[in-house]
């Protein structure tokens, strides 16, 4: 099955995709939280270090993963749904 674009959603699609979106906004908070703690410990123990570095790049990803988020955002706004 394609995934559709989002300017191609309907209305009940566009706010089916916002609760799946805030459910996973909040489950990446929870990581960032949890890889900051690796980052944390792993400098307390040694110093940094590969170990720090693959937490890092993981908040990296978590953080540049939420573009789609405020695409969504602006098209519920512009159809005003909210």
């Amino acid at each position: 099955m394609k995934q559709k674009k989002l300017s191609e959603l309907t209305d009940k699609e566009l706010l089916e995709e916002a609760k799946k979106l805030k459910s996973a906004s909040i489950m990446n908070a929870v990581l960032i939280g949890f890889l900051f703690g690796v980052i944390i410990y792993s400098i307390l123990v040694s110093s940094i270090g590969l170990f720090t570095l693959i937490p890092l790049f993981l908040i990296f990803k978590l953080f540049n993963n939420s573009k789609n988020k405020t695409d969504l955002e602006q098209l519920i706004e512009e159809r005003e749904l909210k």
